[in-house]
């Protein structure tokens, strides 16, 4: 019998634990424990075989060169709406520069909206009334008064990291009535704790936790108690819950005796009672290349979380991304790139906010980045002014590259704009598209290209311009500002390694004065219908409302209705849905896009056949998996096939046993091994298999599966 490889989980990320200016240590060590593989006795484990359109000039068609990238916004497609909490940054206690004016007025220059403290794990040992973190350091003028000083200048708000690890729910109720009731702060988003799931419960033990259970489940419990004396200080506030991001270590780890991961365990506790929930993203990335694909994956990640949170009857959980950093060249362009394409793929995936891991950080590893540029190892937004050796970074409060990169965020779209779909033909371009309050479209265009240049076509659905030159803003390899121009709006050239803005302006009389429709509910679903409501638009009367499903940047009209509710049909069994609801007016013009909602379509409600595919256990970067059919109709199967897709790209099958697997990109085909071909009918009997997964991201349970081309129920 072949076995699997035990995988170790390699947790990775950084935190501070020395003064600025000196080596910036690991505060992660590799996991002690290899995760646990499901064997089963006497099985063989093998190896897997393997609307309205216009473009950017106005009406006419754009031309586009053989090479050129092609560029769709769909104007039609709204995404969310971003926060006023949405461009974040981590402020440590360990920082002396956090609180000073020049640090001050760059981190207000870059449109910051919420600042973060205490830092990452100084949370988990931090003591606010004396400030104290024993084990670590605290650099003056650092206090939470002092930082609330700056806080308030920038224009921002906090989000304060309550002591879990050696604190008391006492302690940080201690805290509210100070913050909000003695200075009158207002502080409104405070965590309970920071990572811990790193606290030793899975072997790796980077994060202090003095509680003698350090399970997940006494820490969720501990969540609720938090959450019940913060709360009786001030009931406004919003409390959070730590969470394991999907795909990323320890998520899917489960220590021994337990039947379920940290998610699994801490979700349905915190249900209802926490405000929102917390998760970190350090995704890894040998290389930059390796590195800037990764924003791809955080979208699936994060469907995935939210799937989760829906099936605690929690779905509406506000998400937020409090930690965020390469793990290669995090101050020099590449790293610039990642930024501002995880910023804005995480507020389109409905994060409210985004915390770039940190204001000053301090130098570590000196490397040197493809373009020929200095990577002094340090993972904040400005310089410290430390030295590796004799390799010295710049000045203090130099910017480096990431600050550009959300001094370009905050030019696309600032709060209160709307995000709207935008999709591209290469993936060595991101695109991404907002659309302002005062009715233009600002398109950011990121070239992962670190040699060459890339000439983008645009195409508009939904938008019709003026015709009038296009703001055009750039930050270029190795720069040190942001270059402005104008453009045709039509074509531009990306030069390499950069991020580009396009914003372009509206032809008068082709907006509707009508609002978008209010964010749409799923009242009821069904295995082929989904019932939808809303609250109507506002400024005239709207002739019918529009419900479009989102097909990429291609809009397909679902059903219409004169009220405020729909019924759409025809829908696949176990299918995902992404809908709009948009207003139409006496003079045939849409109005903007409502808030996007998911539809997830039931299994059958019945079928001749039943499949349920059970999560054994995971490692971050793979899991096992049980499938078990069985024939409900009323005739026996002798030879069955079943047939599947996985709804994420990262996922593919290692390992199997009890059948034999094949795939086909995300399609994965399984049929019986000679002695369990045979399924008696009316459930007389049930075969089961199992297989061994390797995701990079996202690795969501598959929802369909046919049985010798029947769709079966799901359980």
């Amino acid at each position: 019998m072949h076995v699997a490889e035990p995988h170790l989980p390699l947790p990775l990320g950084r935190r501070a634990r020395t003064p600025l200016g000196r080596r910036r240590s690991t505060r992660r060590a590799l996991a002690a424990a290899a995760a646990t593989v499901a064997l089963l006795a006497g099985t063989g484990l093998v190896s897997a075989a393997a609307a309205d359109t216009s473009t950017a000039a106005g009406t006419s068609t754009a031309t586009g060169t053989s090479d050129a990238v092609d560029v769709t916004v769909n104007a039609g497609q709204g995404l969310g709406t971003i926060p006023d909490t949405a461009y974040g940054l981590n402020s440590a206690i360990w920082d002396a520069n956090m609180n000073t004016a020049g640090t001050q007025d760059l981190v207000k220059a870059a449109g910051i909206g919420m600042l973060r403290y205490p830092g990452g794990s100084y949370g988990d040992i931090y003591h606010w009334k004396t400030h104290t973190a024993p084990g670590g350091y605290v650099a003056p003028g650092t206090d939470f008064d002092s930082f609330m000083g700056t806080v308030r200048k920038v224009g921002a708000q906090p989000i304060l990291i309550a002591n879990y690890g050696s604190g008391t729910p006492e302690e940080a109720a201690d805290w509210v009535r100070y913050a909000n009731v003695t200075k009158d702060y207002g502080a409104k988003y405070w965590e309970v704790g920071n990572e811990l799931y790193g606290n030793g419960h899975y072997g790796a033990d980077w994060e202090t936790d003095e509680h003698a259970d350090s399970s997940p489940a006494a820490y969720a419990h501990g969540v609720v108690d938090y959450v019940s004396a913060m709360k009786a200080v001030d009931p406004t506030i919003k409390v959070g819950a730590v969470l394991t991001t999907p795909g990323n270590w320890p998520d899917g780890v489960m220590a021994s005796g337990e039947s379920a991961d940290w998610n699994h365990t801490v979700i349905p506790i915190v249900a209802g009672k926490a405000d929102f929930v917390i998760v970190h993203w350090y995704p890894g990335g040998s290389d930059a290349a390796g590195m800037l694909g990764t924003p791809s994956q955080l979208a699936g990640e994060l469907q995935q979380l939210r799937a989760e949170l829906d099936a605690a009857g929690a779905g509406d959980t506000p998400i937020a991304l409090t930690e965020t950093n390469s793990n290669v060249l995090m101050d020099t362009q590449p790293t610039a790139l990642f930024a501002a394409d995880t910023y804005f793929t995480a507020l389109t995936n409905g994060v409210f906010t985004v915390d770039w891991w940190n204001t000053h950080n301090g130098p570590g590893a000196v490397s040197t980045a493809p373009d020929g540029a200095t990577d002094y190892g340090d993972m904040g937004l400005l310089s410290s002014g430390g030295c590796t050796g004799d390799v010295c970074e710049p000045p203090v409060n130099t910017p480096f590259p990431p600050y550009y990169a959300l001094q370009m965020l905050s030019r696309t779209g600032r709060p209160g704009d709307q995000l709207v779909n935008a999709g591209s033909t290469s993936e060595l371009v991101s695109a991404h598209a907002v659309r302002q309050a005062d009715g233009d479209l600002s398109v950011l265009l990121i070239n992962k290209d670190p040699s060459a240049s890339h000439t983008v076509d645009l195409h508009l659905s939904g938008y019709t311009t003026d015709g009038s030159p296009a703001d055009v803003a750039v930050f270029r390899d190795r720069a040190s500002s942001i270059d402005t121009a104008t453009g045709d709006g039509r074509t531009q050239a990306l030069p390499p390694y950069s991020i580009t803005t396009v914003t372009l302006h509206p032809k008068s009389g082709t907006a509707s004065a009508l609002s978008a429709p209010g964010a749409p509910k799923v009242t009821s679903a069904t295995d082929t219908t989904a019932t939808l409501s809303w609250s109507p638009s506002t400024g005239g009367t709207p002739v019918r409302y529009e419900v479009y499903r989102q097909q990429g940047t291609t809009s397909e009209l679902l059903t219409d209705t004169t009220s405020t509710t729909a019924t759409v049909r025809n829908l696949s069994p176990g299918a995902t849905y992404t809908l709009n609801v948009l207003a139409r007016d006496a003079d045939g013009r849409l109005s903007r896009s409502s808030a996007p909602v998911t539809v997830r379509t039931t299994s059958p409600a019945e079928s001749t056949c039943e499949v349920s595919y059970r999560f054994i256990g995971g490692w971050g970067s793979g899991f096992n998996a049980e499938v078990t059919v069985t024939d409900t109709g009323p005739n026996p199967i002798d030879g069955w096939t079943l047939a599947f897709s996985f709804p994420d790209s990262g996922v593919s099958v290692t390992g199997y046993w009890n059948a034999k697997v094949t795939q086909s990109g995300r399609n994965v085909i399984a049929t019986p091994e000679s002695y369990n071909g045979k399924l008696a009918a009316d459930g007389g009997n049930s075969v089961s298999f199992g297989i061994t997964g390797a995701n990079s991201g996202a690795y969501s349970p598959p929802t369909v599966f046919t049985l010798n081309g029947t769709v079966c129920t799901t359980t």
